[in-house]
């Protein structure tokens, strides 16, 4: 039996079924991830796939070759994890021989939802992705991915603008104080199976064991809301902001009023998890550039 590479521990365990293991990501899923989680938002999303209905297999492969830095920016934090499947069983041969293997080609526009998924020939089947808020993400190496999914970047705007919070109260003045929630993705056979809500309740856990008072998460799922929102004790969850695509309007320079997120109706929401509720903020300047928390895939 293959030695198990579980990033669960005796103080932090897993609670999954024995089939599935939480392990830390590395650079060699990085496009296993990217791959996830663009997937997911473009395909199976209760919001993208609504707002941008058409060329979603062209829009998949851009954002997938955009979202390298977003995925590595957070797997080099050390605090991006994923489920893996050990029961699973490989299509062809050569996956095999490397543990698993991605068949995307970008050529092909003619792949559908389901032709990419059977591409997907690897054992990780969830992806929870993080970075420290001390650590921010480059604005400017979003910008091509930002132009694949543009709305990516009005959510962020929008939830920033209705988060009413003194930043004194909660964003980083250094390291390994606030985590950022940014991706979480679970492949469409895989759903259903609590894997999203355990390696949540993980994360929690280990943000706190390695020092985190907080950590934050947009939502663009009501499943992934409720479990930041709903933290197992003494944790506290909080929505510090929402929107409802199908009824939020913003207005353009011209004084008309327009529906940025319509047709879809899901509600976005911005989630606070406090770690550490009995303890104070400490005092001082806070991180350059940690309040934004930058577009990403929530």
């Amino acid at each position: 039996m293959a030695p198990s590479r579980s990033a669960a521990t005796a103080e932090n365990s897993s609670h999954l079924p024995s089939r599935y293991e939480i392990r830390r990501l590395t650079e060699d899923h990085i496009p296993w991830a990217a791959a996830i989680v663009i997937h997911t938002n473009c395909f199976n999303s209760t919001f993208f796939p609504v707002v941008y209905p058409e060329k979603k297999t062209e829009r998949c492969y851009k954002a997938w070759v955009a979202g390298d830095y977003l995925v590595r920016h957070q797997v080099e934090s050390g605090m991006s994890f994923g489920v893996f499947d050990t029961e699973y069983v490989f299509k062809r041969p050569e996956s095999a021989a490397t543990e698993g293997k991605l068949y995307w080609d970008v050529k092909n526009l003619e792949a559908t939802r389901d032709d990419l998924e059977d591409q997907m020939d690897f054992p990780l089947v969830s992806v929870a992705l993080a970075y420290d808020q001390a650590n921010p993400l480059d604005s400017s190496q979003m910008e091509i991915l930002v132009e694949s999914l543009p709305v990516y970047a009005t959510i962020f705007k929008v939830l920033g603008d209705l988060d009413t919070r003194d930043p004194e109260s909660w964003v980083a003045k250094g390291p390994r104080e606030v985590l950022m929630r940014n991706a979480t993705s679970t492949r469409r056979p895989w759903e259903g199976k609590g894997l999203m809500g355990k390696m949540a309740r993980f994360l929690m856990r280990e943000a706190y064991l390695k020092g985190y008072r907080g950590a934050q998460i947009e939502c663009l799922n009501d499943a992934v809301t409720y479990v930041w929102s709903n933290p197992p004790a003494p944790f506290k969850g909080s929505i510090v902001s929402k929107a409802d695509s199908a009824t939020y309007e913003l207005e353009d320079e011209s004084g008309n009023k327009y529906k940025p997120f319509a047709p879809a109706t899901q509600l976005i929401t911005k989630v606070y998890c406090n770690l550490r509720p009995d303890i104070q903020v400490p005092k001082g300047q806070p991180v350059e550039g940690a309040e934004q928390s930058g577009p990403g895939l929530g």
